[in-house]
């Protein structure tokens, strides 16, 4: 006769606990816009050259990527509040190292330092949720925290356009890596007092060293020529491409042998059976790819095309951020029961919303852009938060949670390849008419309708699955450990297996 072990009572400390995780969470991912409206402020303040001011950008989102699924397996074993800790703590110092910086090198050092550690910090956040939350009260965890994905990234241009402002040009760009020293501070103080000390999972297996090298090679293959798109000249960058398939292969093979001979793979390649993280985490690549997208062609447009401040340009983004923070709130009550159907919708509001925005730019191009794009974006902002947080609880919700932090790096990871992806697509649409036809109007236009295209594809994947469910359900069970340390992987009630 078998026994079902009883979970332990919920710590009653887990909101102020979740708290914590979404302070650190809001300033790694304000990082990856905040500097956009900076650049010209570190060009006249530091003397930052074209290539500087690149790898300032994108060097961030590339050790971000690179960071996030061994951080994530090294917190399912040696414990996340550990890594959570030591990655805030590492992301603290470098902000202040960033903004110290008496050189452009240093700066670009510094820089690729605090983006490893915003990487560390990442998956334990949905891993800890997946530990601390369960049931109704994980989707409403998620809903909060694709309300901080959502705001963060939008009021990235907004703050930074109000801290250049007031602190000016030379120096303003100083207090875009300042601003998250007393956020960061105030932070670790609480997460030593709250996060919870749960014993970690898999104590004795052996970290997948061969694995993270053979990951890290390939994802960095992939994500250089996308990245340095607009910096690297020439078309022999995409040859890193097929290198990066090759080394990705080898990676699927090695972790396939590890799990065969009963070792701890850097990632369980049984959560690909799950057709709820295989589905989900395509989504959320595609969905990246045109969402990220927007805000980096949006404020080069509104500053070089229409002559926007930063600060004015920031402030258009507004209503996107405020509608993301009530549908991804909305999202994380209705998820429960409306499951992949709400994702659809949001998935919808955001390509109308940028079609919309699109026709405001054909119709209202000059100064009263912002205001002709306002409802646009609110409207895509309502559909963008009803699609991250949604998405994310039904990705992770049959991932057990000894596999949660490797799985949640594996998410973020799509979502950090699709928005250097996108970035590079819609980027190239852009610049390229720009150079043969000098048009911003158009150039934005046309650079829009690819986002849409983009998120379209999300669109019909969602659809897609929405329709098989329809002709053919099926029940889908928690993937099973390869490794040692199996568990439940506390599904969301009210939510179909595989929704």
């Amino acid at each position: 006769m078998s026994t079902v072990q009883a979970r332990p009572a919920p710590d009653e400390r887990r909101w102020k606990a979740l708290g914590v995780c979404l302070a650190a969470g809001f300033i790694s991912l304000l990082d990856t816009s905040i500097v956009n409206v900076a650049l010209p402020s570190l060009e006249h303040g530091l003397g930052a050259s074209e290539a500087v001011q690149s790898w300032v950008v994108s060097g961030y989102a590339l050790t971000f990527g690179l960071a996030l699924v061994p951080a994530g397996r090294l917190g399912d074993m040696r414990g996340r509040r550990q890594v959570f800790l030591v990655g805030l703590a590492l992301f603290t110092v470098a902000s202040l190292a960033c903004g110290l910086a008496s050189g452009s090198g240093w700066l670009v050092v510094f820089r690729l330092i605090q983006g490893t550690a915003a990487g560390m910090v990442a998956p334990q956040t949905s891993g800890l949720i997946q530990q601390m939350f369960q049931g109704a009260e994980r989707a409403k965890a998620f809903g909060v925290l694709g309300t901080v994905i959502g705001v963060s990234t939008a009021a990235g241009p907004l703050v930074g356009g109000l801290l250049i402002d007031a602190a000016g040009t030379d120096d303003g760009w100083r207090w875009v890596f300042f601003v998250n020293l007393p956020i960061g501070v105030a932070a670790f103080a609480a997460g030593l007092r709250l996060l919870p000390r749960y014993p970690a999972a898999g104590k004795r297996e052996v970290f997948d060293l061969f694995g993270v090298l053979l990951l890290g090679a390939g994802v960095l293959a992939l994500m250089l020529p996308l990245v340095q798109e607009q910096q690297w000249s020439g078309r022999e960058k995409w040859a890193l491409l097929p290198v990066a398939l090759v080394l990705l292969g080898a990676f699927w093979a090695w972790e396939r042998r590890q799990g065969l001979l009963g070792r701890a793979p850097l990632v369980d390649l049984g959560l690909f059976s799950l057709r709820s993280f295989t589905l989900g985490s395509l989504i959320s690549l595609t969905y990246f790819a045109g969402f990220t997208t927007v805000f980096f062609l949006y404020a080069l447009y509104l500053q070089n095309g229409v002559g926007y401040s930063a600060l004015a340009s920031g402030l258009t983004v507004l209503p996107f951020a405020a509608a993301s923070a009530v549908g991804a709130a909305a999202g994380g009550r209705l998820v429960v029961r409306f499951g992949r159907k709400l994702v659809v919708i949001g998935l919808g509001g955001v390509a109308l919303g940028l079609l919309g925005v699109m026709v405001a730019v054909a119709l209202v191009p000059g100064p009263n852009l912002g205001w002709a794009s306002a409802l646009p974006l609110l409207v895509g902002g309502i559909g963008s938060g009803l699609t991250v947080s949604p998405n994310t609880t039904l990705t992770l919700t049959r991932v057990p949670v000894q596999r949660a932090g490797a799985a949640g790096g594996v998410l973020q990871t799509g979502q950090r390849v699709g928005s250097a992806a996108g970035i590079a697509v819609v980027g190239s649409v852009y610049f390229a008419h720009l150079a043969n036809h000098g048009r911003t109007d158009t150039a934005m236009q046309l650079g829009l309708l690819s986002a849409v295209g983009i998120i379209l594809v999300a669109l019909l994947l969602a659809v897609a699955d929405l329709r098989e469910r329809h002709v053919r359900p099926e029940p889908e069970r928690a993937a099973e450990p390869t490794g040692p340390g199996r568990g439940d992987g506390g599904a969301v009630e009210g939510v179909r297996p595989g929704t």
